[in-house]
């Protein structure tokens, strides 16, 4: 069952995204060879804590920590540990805060120091899939619109999306319906609505889009090993087109077509 949310209920929601993004710029800030992804975690679930807030993936589904950190060809769900970034690297750092019952989820990709050229189209094409799916985040659009868009843009520069993972609606869940593809034609699935919430959230893949669990039960990897990126905002559907939870500036974008 898909909810539209309450404007009590979407306050709730931008202050748990504001939080989020609070988290991600102590991340950015943070970024360097030499920390671990366990210290990154750590970062993260203070900024989560010291707002009055509650780490979403903290024991969500049994996963062991307050964040989900991924390096280079990890995709998404990377458990934190003692691994040292190095000058190169590229890691992902997925950030869920719930606030008051409400739940903000955002997932960004950092370069680690210096990166080659390839890798900084990689994460360039990786977050504009994204702003090319979100234009198509307005109300009387087909669900699809938005996946659509994501991947033939991801497609057209050369790069995969997985096929099992995806986008999600949120609220006082983290995955809340509908499921949210990153790939597919358009036209199909529920027509948006206005006070819908959804996580949007291209992950990107270097090379061919087959992935694998790791042994762990969490990580997930690229099985050619190629590089992966992952970008994702908390957005409600506005009578206008969207707004974006999960920022430090409200960000709405009119329907412009």
């Amino acid at each position: 069952m898909i909810r539209t949310k309450a404007d009590n209920e979407l306050e709730y929601m931008r202050e748990a995204g504001k939080i989020v993004a609070l988290a991600h710029q102590a991340v950015k800030d943070a970024i360097k060879a030499g920390i671990t992804t366990k210290q990154i975690n750590e970062i993260v679930e203070n900024v989560i804590m010291e707002h009055d807030a509650y780490p979403s993936f903290k024991n969500l589904y049994g996963f062991p920590a307050a964040t989900c950190v991924s390096v280079n060809n990890v995709l998404v769900h990377g458990i934190p540990d003692d691994t040292v970034l190095q000058d190169g690297d590229i890691v992902s750092v997925d950030i869920g805060a719930c606030y008051h019952g409400y739940h903000g989820d955002s997932a960004w990709t950092y370069a680690v120091g210096n990166v080659s050229k390839e890798v900084q189209t990689l994460l360039h094409i990786s977050e504009e899939s994204l702003y090319e799916g979100l234009k198509q985040a307005k109300a009387g659009n087909h669900l699809t619109d938005i996946s659509h868009a994501i991947g033939e843009f991801v497609y057209s520069h050369g790069f995969s999306v997985p096929r099992d993972y995806a986008g999600h609606g949120i609220g006082t869940s983290v995955h809340e319906d509908p499921t949210v593809p990153n790939f597919g034609p358009a036209g199909h699935g529920i027509l948006l609505k206005e006070g819908m919430t959804l996580a949007i959230e291209p992950m990107v893949l270097a090379g061919r889009p087959q992935t694998k669990v790791l042994a762990d039960g969490w990580g997930v990897i690229s099985k050619d090993g190629s590089l992966s990126a992952h970008y994702e905002h908390t957005i409600v559907i506005t009578k206008n087109g969207y707004e974006i939870l999960t920022t430090l500036n409200k960000e709405e974008r009119p329907d412009n077509g």
